[in-house]
């Protein structure tokens, strides 16, 4: 099914942090909103790592803007079954350049292996981009506190 990401990108001019996603789920897409799916735990490791609880969008979009965290993804459009990345095909990237360009991003930070491929096959740029681990529920492999510490190095970026 082809599928067009429909959630803008949260972003301002003093983001320093970008993280990419590869494209929202479907309970993202019907929620409008990202990593919308209760069992995904990517809040959670958020939450954790500033030490805040974030209950509404209105909240996750205002802790992310004071954070300097720009939140977007790697797909603008795909063919894709359901919400599985790895059914994902004829992928068009989204145009990274409209945040960078009105921002202050020194790190980008990719969740996921889909992601992170995308992005390096899609997309060119001099900002540096580094690899996390899936917050998915899918990626059994990692546990919460294994996802929290890999991702504290965003911290390092928002300095």
């Amino acid at each position: 099914m082809k599928v067009m990401h429909n959630l803008k990108p949260i972003y301002n001019e003093n983001s320093k942090v970008l993280i990419l996603g590869s494209l929202p789920s479907v309970i993202s897409r019907e929620n409008n909103f990202y990593y919308a799916n209760k069992t995904n735990r990517f809040w959670k490791i958020l939450e954790s790592i500033f030490n805040i609880e974030l209950n509404t969008n209105e909240e996750k979009d205002k802790f992310l803007l004071n954070n300097y965290i720009a939140l977007w993804d790697v797909i603008a459009s795909c063919d894709i079954k359901g919400s599985s990345d790895l059914s994902i095909k004829n992928v068009k990237a989204n145009n990274i350049d409209l945040i960078i360009n009105k921002s202050s991003i020194k790190h980008i930070f990719c969740t996921g292996k889909v992601a992170y491929n995308l992005f390096n096959k899609h997309i060119k740029t001099n900002i540096p981009v580094s690899y996390l681990s899936s917050p998915s529920s899918a990626n059994a492999k990692k546990n919460l506190n294994d996802l929290i510490n890999e991702y504290k190095v965003i911290k390092k970026y928002l300095k």
